[in-house]
């Protein structure tokens, strides 16, 4: 190997199609070269621990719990990114989508005004070479809210802005299709008497049904406008696949049913599970499986959602227990595939001329061991 700014020895690589025992050099924040085999080179030995590309993670909502970790507090913004991005880090995400929500609930605790406090945050910690990792926004837009297209105005300018996502979580609607389901969830969650939580279903679906048509494609429209990329949330049937599609949408976050998930697959989009859905063997909300997705083709990519450790740990969990996933197909749904379906071609894979984003991990049991990541070839964790 050429002289070069960095080198990684003696690790297993997992490349895109194959895993290799080998090292690696990088220069310039670059892969530039990759071989197998031992070398005479000095350089950071991985001790036979697998090197593997950075995470990318599209939908994680982890930020909000680091800024409002109690009701009513609110922590400084730009400490609450600082936390939320060292946590990231240290599970191996190298690029993260923070998930913000655009779309309010009345009695939501959290406004758009907190939303936009966060986003400055973000900013604030990247110009300021606060951050690990590299930051962009995912908005989660509620379209069911009367309040969505101000919110989503707030956002406007925000060239950090590269993910949309078009919500809907009325009563008897995608995630809660059905309204029993919606009666446990939020009955509980809120105390409501039987009579209460009547008159709450009534309320959701009466300021839905004003508005939600209008507002979900007018936020697609104003995202393929801007070059954002547009997914779709929760889909439960064929009809909601054929919206998605109508509105040129390219990724299938957490569809509820095999039906969806296959429709949207064979529609072209990639779709979205969370990786807490397969650590735990199921949906916490008693939707489909991500397992099952997985076993019948039709998984793409995974997201921690709630739980940034649980990415790198579904990844290595798929390739063991399910064996059309090989391990580079696994990692493939953490790095590769969701850098490519928001267009970030430059990462995601160990390739020559590919951002030097590495993760050095240990699989020690079922659980692996983050030991090192690099960003752009500058160790963060």
């Amino acid at each position: 190997m050429p002289d070069r700014d960095h080198i990684f020895l003696n690790a297993k690589i997992v490349l895109p199609d194959q895993v290799i025992d080998g090292g690696l050099s990088e220069r310039g924040g670059r892969i530039a070269a990759i071989a197998e085999g031992p070398t005479a080179a000095t350089g950071h030995d991985c001790e036979g621990d697998f090197l593997i590309p950075g995470l990318v993670e599209l939908h994680t909502d982890h930020l909000e719990t680091h800024y409002a970790p109690r009701p009513k507090v609110r922590w400084h913004p730009v400490a609450a990114v600082q936390a939320h991005d060292a946590q990231i880090a240290c599970a191996g995400i190298t690029t993260v989508f923070d998930a913000l929500r655009v779309g309010m609930d009345d009695e939501a605790d959290l406004k758009v005004a907190d939303m936009r406090k966060l986003a400055d945050a973000i900013e604030t910690g990247l110009s300021e070479d606060r951050l690990r990792a590299d930051h962009f926004i995912h908005l989660r837009c509620e379209v069911s809210a009367p309040d969505v297209m101000g919110s989503f105005a707030w956002f406007d300018n925000d060239a950090r802005v590269r993910l949309v996502s078009l919500m809907d979580h009325t009563p008897g609607q995608r995630q809660f299709t059905s309204l029993d389901a919606y009666r446990i969830y939020y009955q509980g969650k809120k105390g409501f008497s039987d009579e209460a939580m009547d008159a709450y279903i009534r309320m959701r679906q009466e300021k839905a049904s004003k508005v939600t048509p209008e507002n979900r494609r007018a936020i697609a429209d104003a995202a393929r406008a801007r070059g954002i990329i547009v997914a779709s949330h929760d889909d439960a049937t064929f009809e909601h696949v054929e919206e998605a599609v109508e509105l040129s949408t390219a990724i299938a976050e957490f569809p509820t049913t095999v039906q969806a998930a296959r429709a949207s697959h064979e529609a072209g989009m990639k779709v979205l599970m969370g990786a807490p859905n397969v650590v735990r063997g199921g949906s916490h909300s008693g939707n489909v499986s991500a397992r099952e997705l997985a076993e019948n083709g039709l998984l793409d990519v995974l997201s921690s959602d709630y739980i940034p450790a649980s990415l790198l740990q579904a990844a290595f969990q798929l390739a063991d227990e399910i064996e059309a996933i090989s391990l580079p197909d696994a990692i493939g749904m953490v790095s590769r595939t969701p850098a490519e379906a928001v267009g970030l071609t430059d990462r995601g894979a160990i390739l020559e001329g590919r951002r030097a984003d590495l993760v050095q991990v240990r699989l020690v049991g079922n659980v692996p061991v983050v030991r090192g990541v690099w960003r752009e070839g500058r160790r963060v964790a």
